[in-house]
Formats: structure tokens, sequence, C-alpha cells
């Protein structure tokens, strides 16, 4: 049975996976731009494996990738999240769990991703009891460094890494690496 899951902000939904966004998540993993800094396109079968994979952690762990939908109109915009790391595939800082998003292109520069990582940032701290969260992506995707910024994330400078699931010599194989603890994230939020 899966778990249903819901966080609410002030203009966002963030709920479980529903059969009807397969199709809007698919056509954004296709989209050039909004994967412009991943290693390749997703194919509806990528797509359609992703939300499967996030519905068996959700049940498993309690977090996941999930929906973000537009609380006025119930629009699909994409997903924001918490992702336990890979034991198969593991990262030089991991165990971890790392906060990410992907958003649809007319989602872009309304702070709607900013937004909803807060949400799950509180959920990871208060409710899961995380000690850290972390996130990365390649040096190039400024925008997605600025969210991290935004969400009180710092720069682990030292920790730079090539991604084990992107061959070495891919040009998006290095990731930058931010981190927040709980104890900077009490600071922050008071």
């Amino acid at each position: 049975m899966t778990k249903t899951f819901l966080l609410e902000t002030e203009r966002l939904i963030l709920r479980s996976w529903k059969d009807e966004d397969l199709d809007p998540f698919a056509e954004m993993c296709a989209d050039p731009e909004v994967m412009r800094y991943f290693p390749d396109l997703w194919p509806r079968d990528r797509s359609a494996l992703l939300i499967s994979k996030s519905m068996d952690k959700l049940d498993a762990e309690g977090f996941c990738l999930l929906p973000v939908e537009i609380r006025e109109t119930g629009e699909f915009i994409g997903f924001v999240g918490l992702n336990s790391s890979n034991p198969d595939m593991p990262a030089p800082f991991d165990p971890s769990v790392e906060i990410g998003w992907r958003l649809k292109q007319s989602a872009w520069g309304k702070g709607y991703a900013s937004e909803a990582a807060r949400a799950w940032l509180r959920f990871g701290f208060e409710t899961v009891g995380l000690e850290e969260i972390v996130s990365f992506t390649i040096p190039d995707n400024l925008p997605s460094q600025k969210v991290m910024k935004r969400i009180g994330m710092a720069r682990d400078l030292a920790g730079d890494f090539r991604h084990p699931a992107i061959p070495e010599d891919h040009p998006c194989s290095m990731h930058v690496l931010y981190r927040l603890s709980k104890a900077d994230w009490k600071k922050q939020t008071g």
C-alpha cells in the first residue's frame, strides 16, 4: 500500500504521485532546456521509473522526490523532495540525504523551488530528524546553486566530486556540493 503525503506552503502543494502526473512529468524530462544540466534527456519509461522508485521510497523511508502543484490552479510544475543516497553508487560523503528539484520552464523565476525546498528542509529536520541535508549539481548550474544559497545551504569547497552514476569523461561528471546542518538551519529559521 502506497503512503500518501502532503505538505502545503503559501502557494504550493507537495503531494504523492498520481497516475496523471506521468504525462507532464515525462514532457518536462524530455525538454532540452529543463535537462540542460543533466547528462541526457529522459525517455518516458525513465520518467515512469523515477515515479515508481519514488513511491517505493515513500513507503520505505517516509520521504522522496514528490510532485509540486500550484495551490490556486492544481497545475503540476515539477518535483521537489528529499532523496536518500544510493548504497550501490555511493558519493564520497554518503550516506546522505539530498534535497533536489526539477521544475518546468513556465515555473522558473517565481521562487517555487525555494518555497518548496524550505518546506522539505523543515520536514527533514523536524519530522524525519535528519542532522544534515546536502544538495549537489554541476558547476555550470548556477540557477540551482542560487536556490541552494537562498535556502541557507553553504558550499563545501572541499566537497567537489565526480558523480558515481556518470562516466568520468562526461561533461556532467564533476559536481559541487552544498550542505546544511540541522544546527545551522535552526539558527537561520529561529
